[in-house]
């Protein structure tokens, strides 16, 4: 048998609670999404995919290398990759793969945002290792330009897609699939819906098929239901558009022959509040399952169960050797997150993971500013988050998993907090996290926004060449 192709989608801000095959946790949803519905029947459905950084940057950093923030120096959006960093594509690469990558990028400085114009320089991924061994190239580095919005090619130059964004990438997906002709690949997909934008946000089409009145999760207080009830349809629409896209790729892949030997993945770097827990209806940032919480399909034909469900753990770090495991690809020792792959055919495995790290950095989204820095641990059962303000959080998942019931001064759960408070120190002590000012950790970056330190000490020079003794 040839080497397994590789296909990723992975939309942005795509929350697990708004979807259909997520309902027997989350109750009913407002939208049908037959094609992701589709890739469940035919592979297996995580139910506890996690995004330990809900934030752009940071959880893409940890996607494509592996790693944690602490170690990357991803903490906050907008930040230069390390030419360092050894991605998914370069182990790829290295067995002999095509690699491509379409789409938002978001890991390196860029012009944020470039909003309904065309980009200047700064916003250009240029070749070579800012690029993390991604050899067909046709994305950006981050815009919010959803229709007829352009990609940077093999240099600074741009090219514009032609009608929405969601169409647009699929063309050169394609392009790209067909180009590598036998050679086995290994291909990203990355648009930019259901995120937010100030912009037309998706095609009517898609707005025709919502119901006439939007019934909000129960989590949205009273006082957020008018503004998160607007948000909350451009989001599901836009969730329709990726759906299309994913039953378009499937389509592909078996017009071409691709299907059988292909490991298709579906998953998402966050989610987004949409209102839940009070929270501003278009942030994330938050250690609650609404921001956290992502989906999760990996399809393998022949190698893992149609129709089946894991409830294993998942941090963003492990997604890296879980692929290559899958498509017997090394793990590069530079890896900090472990494959699933083992017990995703056996119900009864309980997985590599005894809890997910979360944490989040900044207030805002770019810019070191005070405010928000909160860490968290989530386990199957339970949710602790602690802010830097002093708020503590613990959530029953079991009996409440729309976590409406802080529980934390519960004398019921004295044991469950004790043993949740444990498990984060452990979580933190390993990757020498503090819980401080994220204005402490500026001095990580230079004035490139180049990350220059990490939380083990002082780094090579930005641009310096990987270890590539690290792949062997």
């Amino acid at each position: 048998m040839t080497q397994p192709n590789v296909v990723v989608l992975f939309p942005d801000q795509l929350r697990a609670q708004s979807l259909p095959i997520y309902q027997s946790i989350y109750g009913a949803q407002q939208i049908d999404t037959p094609n992701i519905d589709r890739l469940a029947r035919q592979g297996v459905t995580l139910d506890n995919a996690i995004s330990n950084c809900p934030v752009c940057t940071p959880a893409r950093a940890m996607l494509v290398t592996g790693r944690y923030p602490q170690t990357t120096g991803h903490l906050i959006n907008t930040t230069r990759t390390r030419h360092s960093e050894i991605s998914i594509a370069d182990a790829f690469a290295h067995q002999g793969y095509q690699t491509g990558w379409v789409g938002k990028w978001h890991l390196h400085t860029g012009l944020w945002p470039a909003l309904d114009r065309m980009p200047q320089h700064p916003d250009w991924v240029p070749e070579g290792r800012d690029r993390l061994g991604f050899q067909y190239w046709r994305a950006y580095n981050q815009h919010m330009v959803y229709f007829d919005g352009f990609v940077n090619k093999d240099d600074w130059n741009y090219e514009r897609w032609q009608g929405y964004e969601t169409d647009g990438l699929l063309d050169y997906a394609f392009e790209f699939m067909d180009q590598a002709a036998d050679n086995p690949f290994l291909l990203f997909v990355s648009p930019h819906q259901p995120h937010f934008t100030p912009f037309k946000f998706a095609p009517e089409k898609y707005y025709q098929q919502l119901p006439a009145e939007l019934i909000l999760p129960i989590n949205v207080p009273p006082e957020k239901v008018l503004v998160a009830r607007e948000m909350y349809r451009h989001y599901l629409a836009m969730t329709l558009a990726v759906d299309e896209m994913l039953g378009r790729l499937m389509d592909y892949l078996e017009a071409k022959g691709l299907s059988d030997n292909t490991i298709l993945v579906f998953a998402s770097d966050h989610g987004t509040q949409a209102g839940s827990q009070g929270v501003n209806p278009w942030s994330k940032k938050n250690p609650y399952d609404a921001s956290v919480k992502v989906p999760g399909i990996i399809r393998q034909p022949g190698k893992i169960a149609a129709g089946s469900r894991s409830a294993q753990l998942v941090n963003m770090v492990d997604w890296f050797p879980t692929i290559c495991e899958l498509a017997g690809i090394p793990v590069p020792r530079s890896i900090e997150g472990h494959s699933i792959a083992a017990g995703l055919n056996s119900s009864g495995f309980d997985g590599v993971n005894n809890a997910a790290f979360l944490m989040n950095f900044s207030k805002y989204f770019d810019w070191f500013q005070n405010g928000a820095e909160w860490r968290g641990i989530r386990t199957r059962d339970y949710l602790y988050a602690s802010w830097l303000s002093g708020r503590e959080e613990l959530y029953d998942l079991t009996d409440d998993p729309m976590q409406m019931k802080n529980v934390y001064a519960d004398p019921d759960q004295k044991q469950s907090l004790a043993q949740m408070k444990e498990l984060l120190l452990e979580h933190q002590q390993k990757r020498h996290d503090q819980l401080v000012q994220c204005t402490d950790w500026k001095h990580w970056l230079d004035d490139q926004r180049r990350v220059v330190k990490n939380a083990f000490g002082e780094l090579s020079h930005p641009e310096s060449t990987p270890d590539w003794s690290l792949l062997h």
